[in-house]
């Protein structure tokens, strides 16, 4: 057709702001959230929604760590966020146990917005936070380090600590080619579209 421009799609994937927006929401949405529970939360969202879709949230990488699994990038950026970030959320540091060790404190200094998250992003969420909601971080250590599972995979079976924990270990031996399949479609049409 005379005069037809081929137009270019891009995929935006929102996983920035998306991190941003999951901190805010498990943090105003549960109690005691702090550092490690946060990074839990975040390991929970990010590893269950790949389970189910093939794709993390917020496109976070996560190492084996002896407490469990740590967002590296975000732990580094909490010492000194981003503009976006430090809009977004206060990161303070709370001495405690009479000055004897360091709290992270979070705060939230935007509201919360849904806009970027899918129903089942969302969903996944709010489970989260209500099955979690009182939990403190001590007690989340076992589920992200229960056997064979992605934590337990890597630090314990292989030995691999402080290394990257890889999203396909989320998903069960008979599942994973199909969703390996998937994802990978996604990736390379990520990839085109850059």
């Amino acid at each position: 057709m005379k005069g037809f421009q081929q137009e270019r799609f891009m995929l935006i994937t929102h996983e920035r702001e998306k991190l941003i927006q999951a901190i805010i929401f498990f943090v105003s949405n549960t109690q005691h959230c702090h550092k490690i529970k946060l990074f839990k939360l975040l390991y929970f969202l990010d590893f269950e929604h790949f389970k189910e879709t093939g794709r993390s949230v917020t496109g976070s990488d996560y190492s084996a760590w002896p407490k469990g699994p740590v967002p590296v990038d975000l732990m580094a950026e909490i010492e000194l966020p981003q503009p976006d970030m430090a809009a977004s959320i206060r990161f303070s540091n709370q001495a405690i146990r009479n000055g004897q060790q360091v709290m992270l404190n979070i705060e939230p200094r935007i509201e919360f917005s849904s806009k970027n998250f899918t129903k089942r992003e969302l969903g996944l969420m709010r489970r989260l936070a209500e099955e979690y909601r009182s939990t403190l971080a001590d007690d989340m250590i076992e589920a992200t380090h229960l056997e064979n599972m992605p934590w337990d995979k890597v630090f314990n079976q292989q030995g691999a600590r402080q290394q990257r924990i890889p999203y396909e270990l989320a998903i069960r031996s008979q599942e994973i080619d199909a969703l390996m399949r998937v994802a990978r479609d996604r990736k390379e049409l990520m990839e085109c579209l850059r």
